[in-house]
């Protein structure tokens, strides 16, 4: 069994010696651990630190390109390197070494094929009033969507195992933390949570440059994905909405020429068109959207079986 822990990058030449340093060396049922970083595009010598400390593989990219690429770099690059358990933590010594055994424990037992570190919110006190209120608001809206149980769906302290990271395709640019979530739960993967706690980190978030940014950049990736699993539900939604302010209209209108003997209201019959032609559109963008989705359900099952066979190419050249 082996565990390679990806950690994403970007300047973070003076936090990563710590962190790589409490990540632990053995755990009970893994045979081998290993560290992978993810630099993406650091101005400073991030890649060179790391490998000066010990890191295994070092993936550089040469321009910036996002935590949600770098994630899913990391995740292809630990798959090539014959990764059966996958560990994402942050460089800046957010997330405690030390909780990792305690997070791929469900997996080594066959019980999960992702683990979420859940930060108790309520308890981290770095989080402002504030944040801690929008955190618990962006996660109880994935709850309802992904009909997930996850308390935190913004941590980014997280384990999957080989199929779990083999499944997960993220299309989002800005970041993956919301996406997987949506994507593991309707794509029945098994999803466990564990209670951690974590260190203080002082330096402002290199995610976001402000609150608002981060809500309305989550908001257009919750709606997005989604949208993308659930297309025929969501436009039929909002045809429906149409369709129902049509027919009070209507109803208004029926009303009305029967009091006065037909006279005026005519705007009322133009906006019931109007919206009535809007609410069977959405409804047929609807149904095709589905097909649409029903397509890339099997694109990417086709993409699963490539990522198997690449894999399994791989493993067999290395034992030659």
């Amino acid at each position: 069994m082996k565990l390679i822990i990806q950690i994403p990058c970007l300047n973070e030449a003076e936090s990563l010696p710590k962190t790589l340093s409490e990540l632990p060396k053995q755990i009970d049922g893994v045979d081998e651990i290993e560290v992978l970083i993810i630099d993406d595009g650091s101005s400073d010598n991030t890649s060179e630190v790391a490998k000066q400390h010990g890191v295994h593989h070092v993936i550089r990219l040469t321009k910036r390109k996002g935590l949600a690429t770098v994630f899913s770099t990391g995740l292809d690059g630990c798959l090539k390197r014959g990764a059966d358990i996958i560990v994402n933590t942050d460089a800046d010594g957010q997330y405690k070494g030390e909780d990792i055994p305690r997070l791929i424990r469900p997996i080594l037992e066959g019980r999960a094929d992702i683990v979420v570190g859940n930060r108790d919110i309520e308890n981290v006190r770095q989080f402002s009033w504030v944040k801690k209120r929008l955190q618990r608001l962006g996660s109880w809206v994935v709850r309802q969507l992904a009909h997930s149980k996850i308390p935190d769906t913004t941590t980014g302290f997280r384990a999957y195992n080989k199929e779990a990271a083999l499944r997960l395709n993220i299309i989002s640019n800005y970041t993956y933390t919301l996406e997987s979530i949506i994507q593991a739960e309707h794509k029945n993967l098994a999803i466990e949570n564990i209670t951690i706690s974590t260190n203080h980190v002082d330096r402002p978030s290199r995610l976001f440059k402000s609150m608002s940014q981060y809500i309305k950049r989550s908001m257009i990736t919750i709606v997005r994905v989604y949208s993308m699993f659930n297309p025929f539900s969501v436009f039929i939604r909002i045809g429906s909405i149409f369709l129902v302010i049509a027919m009070v209209i209507g109803v208004r209108f029926v009303y009305h020429y029967l009091s006065t003997g037909g006279v005026g209201k005519i705007q009322s019959l133009i906006l019931l068109s109007i919206l009535s032609i809007i609410g069977f559109q959405c409804i047929i963008i609807g149904i095709l959207a589905d097909l649409i989705s029903a397509n890339r359900r099997l694109v990417e099952d086709t993409l699963l079986r490539v990522k198997k066979i690449e894999l399994k190419l791989k493993s067999s050249q290395s034992d030659n």
